[in-house]
Parts: C-alpha cells; structure tokens; sequence
C-alpha cells in the first residue's frame, strides 16, 4: 500500500490516481504529536465537565440503538456523548470511570469548540478536498472517537454517504489517528476500489421514522486492508468505500478524530439523520 506524508503536498498526480482507484488515501505526519495531544487533552476536560447521570446514550453499529434515540438524532449542532455498548453494568451503573466508556463525542466539535475549530478550520485541509474534486468544501460533522481499551467497539462495515447523502454523492470522511492504530487496538480496514460498487443501504427518514433502507445487495468487497497508521497521520476514506474496525481487545486506545465533508454544490437530503437547524456549515477556511 502507497504512503505519502506532508513532504508531497499539495497532492501530486501519483496521489489523485491513487485516491481515484483505491477510494483512500493516507498522508502520514500531516499533523504534529502536540497538535494531537492538544486535541487529546481538550477531550479530556470535555468529558471531566460532562455530568454522566444526564443521559446514556449509547453509540452501537451493530445493533443501531441510537436510531431513535433523540439525544443522538438532535446532535448534528451540538456537543454531545456517546457511550460503549459495554459501559453499563446490569443495574445500568457506569462499569469504570466515565472517560474510560465514552464511544464518542459529536457532532459540531468542529464548530462549537475553539481547539477543534483550530484543528479542522486549515487552508491545507482545503486544498486536499478541491484536489479530490470537493469544489465547495463544507464541515458537515466531527467526532472525537475512543476506542477504549477492552471494550472500544466494533463499528461494523459501512459506507459513509449511507448517513451522509447528497445529490450527487459527495461525503468524504478526513479521518486523524490522534495515537497510532494498529490491528491490535481497532484499527480502520478497507476494501480498496470498493468505492466504484454501489451505495448499498440508505440511513434515511421514512414516515418520520429513521430507517436503514436496502438500495442494492450486493455483498460488500472484502476488506483486505488494515490501516496501520502513526500518529498524525491523515486518512482520506470516499463515501462509497467500504470500511470498518474491529472491537478494542488491547489495554491500548486508539483515538481519533474524523470529519465529514460534503460538497456545498450537491443537495444534502432533509431525510439525513443529521439537521444542523441552528448553525449555517461553514468550509476548512
């Protein structure tokens, strides 16, 4: 598998083909240790100032819990968190510390926090996307994920522009290792040039009832690929690309942080699950 890192940027033809026929990309180094950690500890104080007994909201892909749950369905324009399916013994008590069975915290980090602002808000970040062929970039959502160590869950195989449709298609996942990934502690896989097949299901509104609808079932191409990265290292996932990760098993997290972008000249579908109703998207710059 090809790497490139930040010394061949801006992306060079070799860089485009591959993205044109792999459906990823992976540009290591993009972001400094300190800038990652400076992102690591925000994180940290978010989840210290977040009351747990306020809500319990589980984030799980495999059984899709969050479907109907409103304190998800509602966070496209807040800050908000998710826990592991596993966080909760069965009298529904935290089984360890709260920052220690947080899945995830979205949707509008990027938006709503200065640190993550900072983070996603980059000139070079735009001039990735319009090389991809994004020609009006705009931050659709951010998640800080955990993966916590033993219980970080698995996050079945996907297709991004299954939650994020436009018209045409144009979600692209910038996704961050904020620490390194590896088989071991949940890694990304991928199934390359998976994104020529088609957009199998559909996370859309039906009779007001968020619902996972069929389009083409075709299995999925084998995810061969394990995306091993280090630290600061910048993945490029296509809508369509087929990907997932594996539960946590180590004692070692793998956090990241992953933004979504679509194209501000496609039509975004008012049947998504995320409505941002208070806050206009804005781009990289």
């Amino acid at each position: 598998m090809l790497r490139f890192n930040r010394s061949h940027l801006p992306l060079n033809q070799k860089m485009q083909d591959f993205w044109d026929i792999n459906g990823f990309l992976v540009i290591e180094d993009f972001y400094a240790h300190e800038e990652c950690d400076k992102l690591i500890y925000k994180s940290e104080k978010l989840i210290n100032d977040f009351d747990a007994d306020s809500v319990k909201s589980i984030f799980d892909t495999k059984n899709q819990n969050h479907v109907d749950d409103n304190y998800f369905l509602e966070s496209g324009d807040k800050i908000r968190f998710f826990f592991e399916d596993k966080a909760f013994d069965s009298k529904g008590n935290l089984i360890n510390d709260k920052k220690f069975v947080i899945n995830k915290i979205g949707h509008a980090l990027h938006d709503l926090d200065e640190d993550f602002y900072n983070f996603s808000h980059r000139s070079d970040l735009d001039d990735i996307a319009k090389k991809i062929n994004i020609s009006k970039p705009l931050l659709l959502q951010s998640m800080y994920i955990f993966k916590q160590p033993n219980i970080g869950g698995e996050v079945v195989c996907h297709q991004d522009s299954t939650f994020l449709y436009t018209e045409p298609e144009s979600a692209v996942g910038f996704w961050v290792a904020l620490e390194d990934a590896n088989i071991d502690n949940g890694c990304l896989w991928v199934a390359p040039g998976g994104h020529k097949g088609p957009l199998r299901k559909l996370f859309t509104k039906i009779d007001n009832v968020m619902t996972l609808k069929t389009l083409d079932n075709t299995p999925f191409e084998e995810t061969t690929t394990p995306l091993e990265v280090k630290k600061g290292s910048l993945v490029l996932l296509h809508g369509r690309l087929p990907h997932y990760s594996c539960e946590n098993t180590s004692n070692k997290s793998r956090h990241a942080y992953t933004l979504h972008v679509i194209d501000g000249n496609c039509k975004y579908s008012s049947n998504n699950w995320l409505q941002r109703s208070s806050m206009p998207l804005q781009g990289f710059v």
